[in-house]
């Protein structure tokens, strides 16, 4: 059985993350004290996004009192045989959306997804709960938008298939992006 939670601390150093599960919370009108801590997290070198998640909710339990959950994003390119998945925040930081796009230079196929993988552990229950939220779309031919972060300036969502994320309001993106489904599976389980 599942205890009440009452505080949930959501495990991140990139605020802009923190800033839209936040949002999702209110908008749902939870009555859960949602904090935000960061700590170093080894990145296994694994082929699943869900394994990564794992991996990084369980290396911090001995840190941390109370219920917890961490967020874990990739940016998967079907021509690319997923590339850079789990490896999307290296990528991102090392060849950026250019260097995607000189991958992708000539490329007729360009369908691509996000994934969004959250863990949750809650206090004194030995078992993981995982959830999942995708956007499918494509990876477009250049960069378009000053909005949002990481790969947004370069996806384009199937759901608005004339602009990229970066390229729309937060408020929209928040609809359709896997983000926000992997947070509204939780925000389910948690109600």
């Amino acid at each position: 059985m599942i205890e009440l939670i009452e505080k949930l601390t959501f495990i991140s150093g990139n605020k802009h993350k923190f800033s839209e599960i936040q949002s999702y919370f209110k908008e749902a009108k939870l009555s859960i004290k949602l904090e935000n801590q960061d700590f170093k997290m080894i990145e296994p070198q694994v082929d699943s996004i869900e394994s990564v998640a794992d991996y990084k909710l369980n290396s911090i339990k001995e840190k941390i009192d109370g219920s917890y959950f961490i967020e874990d994003a990739g940016f998967f390119i079907d021509e690319l045989r997923g590339f850079p998945g789990v490896y999307s925040a290296y990528v991102n930081r090392t060849i950026g959306n250019q260097g995607i796009l000189r991958l992708m230079r000539n490329v007729k196929n360009r369908a691509s997804r996000f994934v969004s993988i959250i863990a949750l552990h809650i206090q004194d229950n030995p078992e993981t709960f995982i959830f999942k939220g995708t956007v499918n779309g494509k990876v477009a031919n250049e960069i378009k938008g000053n909005l949002g972060f990481g790969f947004d300036p370069i996806f384009i969502p199937n759901e608005n298939p004339d602009y990229t994320f970066a390229e729309i309001s937060t408020k929209k993106k928040n609809l359709i992006s896997h983000r926000s489904r992997a947070v509204h599976n939780l925000i389910e389980f948690i109600k």
